[in-house]
Order: structure tokens, then sequence, then C-alpha cells
């Protein structure tokens, strides 16, 4: 047991006020600096010079989260309260997001895009839309897009160890993250998406983009990658394909489209997955990390809700009804694809993987021990993409990668 923190500084109360307590997201939206940890685990918070972002496997990160839950007393995460959570991650959220710029642009969405709503209320309206930026706008950009309730702060740990090299843009979709939510729920479709990823495209004037899309976000990748070729430069796709089950897309809907409070944070991590194993041997911090960034603190409801319009899941689940088809998107697309494939996947067919793999300029990279979508936050992996961004041409057809060993489990075990 390391030395113990001053008792002000160590909340073990449990009481309803505590629950209560509203949690400082937008502070830490955009972190500038590490908050001062007092007593032990202040000697955890290192120099960002002793952790490159091109190989910081959020080490820092761990150990500082391992010092204050022992200083806490806390070991796993039932004993957690919200005072407790709102330390932990003022604590190690500016280490995961340090360097990025939280950012907003004017997105117009087109009347021809409200098929839904009665041709005399159709106008073009604008909302704003955000978007995280990482790096140098002089590099080339990589564009990533999140799956149909992800945020873009889930890509933190790729784009910060790529953003030395290059410029890197993290998009929330309309109703997801901190963008603002469109004026109808039959607003939220596969074309605005789509509408969307251009409109960023235009916004900051890029030329060539490779687009890295998990789920959803590749999806809609392949569909621009169809509609705009001359700014699409690669394909980057996390665990999705050309087709999607019905029945899988029905259980992912039916799970999405429905309103949760989290009053404790043991209820937050049970219900988002952290406790689970799907998301492979990754640590304590990016379940953290992760969680905390797909929910909000709601002071009317008493606790944590996932930070999007509940709308934008229900257009999901009233729109899966079928199979996801894009089989002939896919056969137009000419540019290099890497197929980033977690072993464990509910969501991409082997048979569908087999039919990707007579494109030309296609590379897959197989992950074991996790499901759909890998967080992309491994060393190994984001290795393995940056080398595939080097030479996309010369890479084989299929390789499979392991993982860093050593991820260290205190709550989640």
């Amino acid at each position: 047991m390391t030395a113990m923190m001053p008792t002000a500084f160590i909340s073990r109360s449990r009481s309803t006020t505590e629950a209560m307590t509203p949690m400082p997201d937008q502070w830490l939206a955009e972190p500038a600096a590490p908050t001062p940890i007092p007593g032990a685990a202040a000697r955890f918070i290192p120099s960002v010079t002793d952790h490159p972002a091109a190989n910081q496997h959020c080490a820092a990160p761990m150990s500082v989260l391992a010092a204050l839950l022992d200083a806490m007393r806390i070991t796993s995460v039932e004993e957690m309260g919200w005072k407790d959570y709102d330390k932990i991650m003022r604590a190690i959220e500016p280490l995961i997001g340090e360097g990025h710029a939280l950012r907003h642009f004017p997105y117009t969405h087109a009347a021809a895009l409200q098929t839904g709503t009665v041709e005399r209320l159709r106008h073009d309206y604008t909302i704003r839309l955000a978007y995280t930026e990482w790096g140098d706008p002089r590099n080339p950009t990589i564009l990533c897009l999140g799956g149909i309730a992800n945020s873009a702060r889930r890509f933190d740990y790729i784009a910060r160890a790529l953003s030395n090299q290059y410029h890197v843009l993290c998009l929330d979709w309309a109703g997801r993250g901190r963008s603002g939510w469109l004026a109808e729920q039959s607003d939220y479709a596969f074309e605005g998406n789509v509408a969307q990823v251009l409109a960023l495209i235009r916004h900051k004037k890029l030329s060539r983009v490779t687009l890295l899309g998990s789920s959803l976000g590749g999806c809609v990748a392949m569909r621009v990658a169809v509609e705009a070729p001359h700014a699409v430069e690669r394909l980057i796709l996390n665990d999705i394909g050309p087709f999607i089950p019905v029945e899988r897309r029905r259980r992912r809907a039916e799970s999405v489209a429905r309103h949760y409070v989290f009053r404790q944070p043991s209820m937050l991590f049970h219900r988002t997955g952290a406790a689970q194993k799907n998301d492979g041997p990754v640590d304590d911090t990016v379940l953290l990390h992760n969680s905390f960034h797909q929910t909000r603190w709601s002071e009317e409801n008493g606790g944590r809700v996932y930070r999007h319009d509940i709308r934008a899941l229900q257009a999901y689940r009233d729109e899966a009804s079928h199979d996801h088809d894009q089989w002939d998107d896919w056969n137009r697309i000419e540019c290099p694809v890497l197929l980033v494939h977690g072993l464990m996947t509910d969501a991409l067919l082997d048979t569908t993987i087999e039919q990707m793999m007579a494109k030309p300029r296609f590379g897959a990279v197989h992950i074991p021990h996790v499901g759909h979508t890998p967080t992309l936050s491994d060393p190994l992996h984001i290795a393995t993409v940056r080398r595939w961004l080097h030479d996309s041409d010369g890479w084989p057809k299929e390789t499979t990668i392991g993982w860093t060993p050593g991820a260290e489990r205190i709550l989640f075990r």
C-alpha cells in the first residue's frame, strides 16, 4: 500500500447528494494540463517528454489510476461513487487527451435530406458539428469516423500516437458527442452521415484524406469513397465490411435505442460493456476513458446518461429491418483498403471477408480476443496501422497481430 492521500481528498460517502454532484464534463473536454494530484499519486504524473505520443501505451494514466485507487481504498467498481469517479477522471483524462483541440463547424442539413418531413416544413437548417483535431494541418490528413453510438474521443489513442506524422480529425456525428442535434428523427439517416463527412472535408479545405471508419463510420467511409473518389486516398475499415446481417443489426438496435440512467459508476460500467471482455485485453484507463466520453452527467436524472440524441439511435432501430448491403459501393472502390478484423466479432462474417479479399490493394489484419470494432488503443495495433499508411501497396493480403503484454486490470477483472 502506498502512502495515503490527505483525508479531504478521499471520499467514502455513498449518499444521494454525492450521486447527484454534477460532473465537470466540459472542463474535461479540453484539458490544458493534468490536474495537480496531492499525496502519493503525484509522483506518477509524468512529463510529456517522458512518454512520446508515438509510443505511449497509457502506462502513465494506469500508474496514476493505480495510485489513486490504492489511496482511496477502492478495489472494485462496486465501491466507487461519483466523487471518486470525478477525481479519477480529472487525473487520467488530461494525460490521455493531451494534444487535441475540440472544434466546431457549421453544418447545413439540406432540405433534400429531410425525406421524412412533410414537404411544406422542409428547409435547409444549420447545426454545429464537433470534431477533435490533432497534429500539424500541413501533414497528410486522417479523418476518423465512429460507430452508431461512439464519441470522437474514442479515437484519442490512435489519434495522439499518429499526430506526430499526420493531421488527424475525429468527427462527432450529428446527435452524438458534442455535436448539435438534428430537427427530426427521420433526419438521422445514412445519407446525412455522408453529407456530414463531405461538409467537414470542405470546411477544412482538404484535398485528399485517409478515412478510418469504425462500424457505421466504415460504411459511411465506403460511400464517401464512391461519391468523392478524388478526395479519398485510402480506407481503413475497423471491423466492418459491405454486408451486415439483419439479425446482428436488430440485436444491436434493440440494445442501443433505449434511454438509460446510470446512478452509480458500477451501473455505467456494466451497461457500456467496460466490465466485459469484448474489448480485448486493454487496461482500465481505456475502459474508463471510452465510457466517460460516451456519457454525460444529467442533473435532472441524477446520474450519467448517454451523450447522444436518443432519436438518432431510434432512427437506426427503425432502419435495421433488413441486411445492410453495400456490395455495389465496394465494387466501385479503387483506393487501397485495410480491414481491421476482431476475431470475436458478430458484425463481419467470414464469407464477407473472403469476398473482400478478391479486391486488389486490399489487406486484412486479424486481431484475436476482441469483438466488434477493436479500440485501436494498443501500440501493436497502432504500429500496424502506421506501417500500412507508409506502404499500403506492399502490404500482405492477411496478417494477424496480437496484443502488447501487461495491460493491467484492477477495476475490471
